[in-house]
C-alpha cells in the first residue's frame, strides 16, 4: 500500500516541531558553524535554521516522490553478487544519484571537504525520512556521511588534521572523505566474525606489521552491512599476546588498491547474504588475505576508537526505528480509517483506537528522546574536534569547554543505549500491531505490512543487540550511583517527597523518578548484599571484629567478579533499561511542556501510559520469585535421577 504523501517532512508536524522548536539551535549552531567565521557559512542562527529547513524539505520531497512509491520494487529487485562485485538494480542507482545530486549524502561533512557542513541532528532527521520509505536504502545513506565523519574524527584524535581560521586545510583520509561526501564511494564498519558477534573480545582477524611498518590483515568477517563499500574500518587483533579488547587495533582498509598501475582487489567479497528483510541493502562476507591496511591511532586502542563510530551508528538506528514506526503507524491508521467492521470504522473500536493512540504517543515520545540524545552526541563530537584542532589559548576558556564536553559525553552515553533499545524494540512491536490491525490483509504481501515487520526484526540485533544496550545502561547507571551514593540517596528521597506533594504533570514526573530510584536501589542492594555475604567467611566473634569488618569492606569495593557479583543486576538489565528509557523520555517531554504549552497533552498522554508500565517493571525487579541462581540452575543439565530413568520390567 503506497503512502500518498507528497513530502514526508512537511506532512509530519511532530518532526517539524522538533526542528522548529525542540532543538536548541542557539547552542548548537555556533558550535557547528565555527562561530560563523567561514565565508560560505550561514551568517546567523536564523540563517542557518532556514538552510536546515530547506534541506529537510528537499529531502522530504525526494523521499515522497522518488523512493516511497517504489518501496515494493526495492524489496523485490535486489542487489546481486557477480564476479566478486555487488551489482545494484537501476532503480536503486537512480535514487542514489538523486540523493547525491541534492548533496544529501555529505550533509554532515565540512564544506571544505565537499559536504554541506550541516549538523548531525539534520543528518539523522533525513535518515528518519528515508527509513519511513525503505530502511535498506537509509542504511546505505548512513555509510556515506557516517564513515566520512568518523575518518575526520579519527584524524583529529591522532593529530593528522590541520585547521586554520575554523576551516580544515589538510587531513589524513581526505580523498576518502571527499569521495563519500560526493556519493562516489561509501564505507563499512567491519567487526563481526564467525565466532565473534557481540563478544568483540573474541575477534581473531590478524593484523601483522612487517619490518617496514606496513600492516597486513588476514581473516574472515561476516554479516557486514554495505561491506561492498570502498572504505573499510576494521577491528583486528594486532597484539596476539594481549587477550581480549586490549589487543585490538583499528585499521583503514581500502577494498581496492593500485598495483603496477592497475586497480586490484584488496578485499574479497565471498558471499552475499539472503536475509529476511533489508533486501535493498547488501550484507556480505569478506576475506582479508594479506590485505594492505593502515593503522588508525595507536596500537591497542581499536575498541575505544570503534566505540565512537558505534555510538553514532546506534543513534542512527534509533532514528531508523522511528522512521519505520512512523510508516507502520500511517499504514495502520489509513487502513483503520477506511475499513469498516461491525458497523463502525476500525479506528472507532476501542481496542484498535488504543493500539493507534499508543503508537502515535510512543513515536512522538521516542522522537523527543532521539533529538535529545543526538544533540548531546553531536555537541560531544564537535567539542572534541574543537579542543583537538583549535584549543583555546586561555586556560579558563579551555576548562569551560572541557567541562561542557564531559557533560555532553556523559549524557550521550546515558541516552544512546536507551534510544537504541526502545526504538528497536518498538519498531518490531508497532510493525506487528500494524499487521494485526490489517487482519488477514496484513498477511498478504500487497499491503506492505509484511515488509515493515521483516525490516524491523533486525533492529534489536544489529549495532549491538538490545541485551547489549541493556547491559551498558545497567553498568553506567550503577557505576554512577557507586561514584556518588549519597547524591543518589538524596535524589531518591527528594523524588518520594515531591511525588506526594506536587500536583499535575510535575507529580507524574516525580512518580517516574521515584519508581526508577526504587528499582536501581533494589538492584544495588541485592548486589551488595549478596557480595557481602559471600565475602564474609567464618563466624563472628568479638576478637578482631572491627579489623575483620574493615578488611572485608575494603575488599567489597576493590574486588569484583562481573558474572558472579552482578548476577541479579544482569537478570533485570532489560527491565531496568525500560524503566530508565521511560524516565528519560518523560524528563524531555515535561521539559518541553514547561516552555511550550502545546506539548503538555503529549507529555500527559505519555506519562499515563508510562507509569503503569514502570510500576509493573518495578514489581518484577523487586519480586522474590525471580532469582538468577534458580533460573540458571533450571537450565543446567543435571545427572539423571531415578524419576528420569526408565524402569525395567519386573
Amino acid at each position: 500500500m503506497t503512502d500518498p504523501s507528497r513530502n514526508v517532512y512537511l506532512d509530519n508536524p511532530d518532526l517539524r516541531w522538533q526542528i522548529e522548536h525542540g532543538t536548541d539551535w542557539e547552542r548548537l549552531v555556533p558550535v557547528v558553524e565555527n562561530d560563523f567565521r567561514a565565508p560560505d557559512a550561514p551568517a546567523s542562527v536564523e540563517e542557518a535554521r532556514e538552510l536546515y529547513a530547506a534541506v529537510l524539505e528537499e529531502a522530504g520531497r525526494i523521499v515522497a516522490r522518488e523512493i516511497l512509491p517504489y518501496a515494493h520494487e526495492l524489496d523485490t529487485d535486489t542487489p546481486r553478487l557477480e564476479d566478486g562485485e555487488v551489482r545494484y538494480p537501476p532503480r536503486y542507482e537512480r535514487i542514489l544519484a538523486q540523493l547525491a545530486g541534492a548533496d544529501l549524502l555529505g550533509l554532515p561533512v565540512p564544506r571544505e571537504l565537499g559536504g554541506m557542513g550541516l549538523p548531525l541532528v539534520v543528518n539523522f532527521a533525513v535518515a528518519e525520512l528515508l527509513a519511513r520509505a525503505d530502511v535498506g536504502l537509509m542504511t546505505r545513506y548512513g555509510f556515506h556521511g557516517g564513515i566520512a565523519i568518523a575518518l575526520l574524527l579519527y584524524a583529529a584524535l591522532e593529530g593528522s588534521a590541520t585547521v586554520r581560521e575554523g576551516r580544515i586545510v589538510d587531513t589524513r583520509f581526505r580523498e576518502a572523505i571527499e569521495a563519500c561526501a560526493r556519493g562516489d564511494a561509501w564505507g563499512a564498519m567491519v567487526l563481526t566474525e564467525p565466532d565473534a558477534g557481540s563478544d568483540l573480545a573474541a575477534i581473531r582477524t590478524e593484523a601483522r606489521c612487517d619490518e617496514h611498518g606496513r600492516w597486513r590483515l588476514r581473516g574472515e568477517k561476516i554479516f557486514i552491512t554495505c561491506g561492498d563499500g570502498e572504505h573499510h574500518l576494521v577491528l583486528a587483533r594486532s597484539e596476539p599476546d594481549r587477550p581480549g579488547l586490549d589487543g585490538l587495533s583499528l585499521f583503514y582498509v581500502p577494498r581496492h588498491r593500485t598495483e603496477d598501475g592497475a586497480r586490484v582487489r584488496n578485499v574479497e567479497i565471498t558471499k552475499l547474504e539472503h536475509k529476511l528483510g533489508h533486501h535493498s541493502s547488501p550484507t556480505v562476507s569478506l576475506l582479508y588475505d594479506d590485505a594492505h591496511a593502515e593503522l588508525i591511532g595507536a596500537r591497542g586502542e581499536g575498541f575505544r576508537l570503534m566505540l565512537r563510530l558505534m555510538n553514532g551508528a546506534r543513534i542512527a538506528v534509533g532514528f531508523e526505528g522511528i522512521g519505520l514506526c512512523e510508516a507502520a503507524y500511517r499504514q495502520a491508521l489509513r487502513y483503520a480509517s477506511e475499513r469498516r467492521s461491525m458497523g463502525r470504522l476500525l479506528r472507532e473500536h476501542e481496542l484498535i483506537a488504543d493500539m493507534l493512540e499508543s503508537m502515535d504517543t510512543g513515536i512522538r515520545a521516542m522522537r523527543a528522546l532521539a533529538f535529545e540524545a543526538a544533540t548531546h552526541v553531536e555537541l560531544e563530537q564537535r567539542l572534541t574536534l574543537r579542543l583537538r584542532l583549535e584549543p583555546p589559548s586561555q586556560p579558563a576558556e579551555r576548562a569551560a569547554l572541557e567541562a561542557q564536553l564531559a557533560h555532553h559525553a556523559r549524557r550521550g552515553r546515558d541516552l544512546t543505549p536507551l534510544l537504541k533499545y526502545v526504538a528497536s524494540e518498538r519498531a518490531v512491536h508497532y510493525s506487528r500491531l500494524n499487521m494485526q490491525i490489517h487482519g488477514g490483509m496484513g498477511y498478504m504481501t500487497e499491503t506492505g505490512a509484511d515488509k515493515l515487520l521483516r525490516d524491523a526484526l533486525v533492529l534489536p540485533i544489529y549495532e549491538g543487540t538490545s541485551q547489549i544496550q541493556a547491559l551498558m545502561a545497567l553498568k553506567d547507571r550503577l557505576g554512577g550511583v557507586l561514584r556518588d551514593p549519597l547524591g543518589f540517596v538524596r535524589a531518591g528521597v527528594q523524588a518520594r517527597l515531591r511525588a506526594r506533594t506536587r500536583g499535575g504533570l510535575e507529580a507524574s514526573l516525580w512518580e517516574a523518578e521515584r519508581i526508577a530510584a526504587a528499582a536501581i536501589e533494589h538492584v544495588l542492594w541485592r548486589i551488595l548484599g549478596a557480595k557481602l555475604r559471600r565475602s564474609w567467611s567464618g563466624r563472628l566473634d568479638a576478637k578482631g571484629l572491627l579489623e575483620r569488618f574493615e578488611a572485608r569492606f575494603r575488599r567489597l569495593w576493590s574486588d569484583w567478579d562481573a558474572r558472579r557479583d552482578f548476577a541479579f543486576g544482569l537478570l533485570h538489565a532489560e527491565r531496568l533499561t525500560r524503566i530508565l528509557a521511560d524516565l528519560e523520555t518523560a524528563r524531555v517531554l515535561v521539559r518541553q511542556a514547561r516552555r511550550a504549552p502545546e506539548r503538555e497533552e503529549l507529555a500527559e498522554r505519555f506519562l499515563r501510559r508510562a507509569l503503569p508500565r514502570m510500576r509493573a517493571e518495578l514489581g518484577h525487579v523487586t519480586s522474590t520469585e525471580l532469582d538468577p541462581e534458580r533460573i540458571v540452575a533450571a537450565l543446567t543439565p543435571a545427572s539423571p535421577t531415578n524419576h528420569d530413568r526408565q524402569e525395567s520390567p519386573a
